[in-house]
């Protein structure tokens, strides 16, 4: 990368898992964009292909825009997920993740397969066709974020399970997650935001080798809060996190706030 990037203004280790704060978003972002860059050059030496799976937010915007332009990189070695998808939205709406993640990395970068969920198909066929394609091979890397409800995916506390022994399933949204797409300017009001999506289920997301959680703003400080410094409970989804031997949290200082 030809940016430079800002050390950490803050770290520590919470359980298992590794805490990195910076100055502000953008330095937050470049460094994640760094650091899965690093790992991704890594281990396409070791092996043929890396198997990654993406988040899709405007909080992932400068991380995304940090590794599209990293150098070095042999994309056509690279299996691409995401890992949740609206149930009822058109195909050719923008609000869908697929066209999230096609517009700001796909497309620019070109992996050699991406597989996206098609939530037009049948639940039940869908969440079977994709939980196959997860469990092929291991998944090496996991791009995530944190919802305001401290969701990850769409995994919201009244749906979590740390032990869930499906790979994909269908969720209904919670009232909290749905509000946050219309916070982040995705939909004009709640009633437009879909009650219901696919998602990948928490050991799904736990079961990759790495993850990368990049995690901004002052509305996930309440989030980032329980997850470092609350138990670790469904109530929290995200505080599984400290039990992943190879997890680090990016987040900027609104988002870290009073978690000291």
């Amino acid at each position: 990368m030809t940016v430079q990037v800002q050390p950490p203004v803050h770290t520590e280790t919470v359980d298992l898992l590794k805490v990195q704060v910076y100055a502000d978003r953008r330095s937050m972002g470049l460094a994640a964009a760094r650091d899965v860059a690093g790992l991704m050059k890594q281990l396409l030496r070791e092996k043929s292909e890396v198997r990654m799976i993406f988040a899709a937010a405007p909080s992932q915007n400068e991380f995304l825009e940090g590794l599209s332009e990293a150098e070095g990189i042999d994309w056509s070695r690279v299996v691409a997920f995401h890992m949740d998808e609206y149930i009822g939205l058109p195909e050719d709406a923008p609000q869908r993740f697929g066209h999230f993640l096609r517009d700001r990395l796909f497309d620019l970068v070109v992996p050699g397969k991406v597989h996206l969920i098609d939530s037009a198909n049948a639940v039940d066929e869908e969440c079977g066709r994709y939980g196959r394609l997860i469990a092929e091979k291991e998944i090496d890397i996991v791009c995530l974020g944190i919802g305001e409800n401290g969701h990850i995916a769409f995994n919201d506390p009244p749906v979590a399970d740390f032990q869930d022994p499906e790979i994909v399933k269908p969720v209904d949204l919670d009232d909290i997650c749905r509000q946050q797409q219309v916070n982040d300017g995705c939909f004009p009001s709640l009633a437009d935001v879909p009650t219901h999506a696919l998602t990948l289920t928490i050991p799904a997301l736990m079961s990759g080798a790495h993850l990368f959680c990049i995690v901004p703003g002052p509305a996930k400080a309440s989030a980032v809060n329980k997850t470092l410094r609350g138990p670790i409970t469904p109530e929290c989804p995200a505080s599984v996190l400290r039990r992943h031997p190879k997890c680090t949290l990016y987040l900027d200082t609104f988002a870290f706030g009073d978690s000291e």
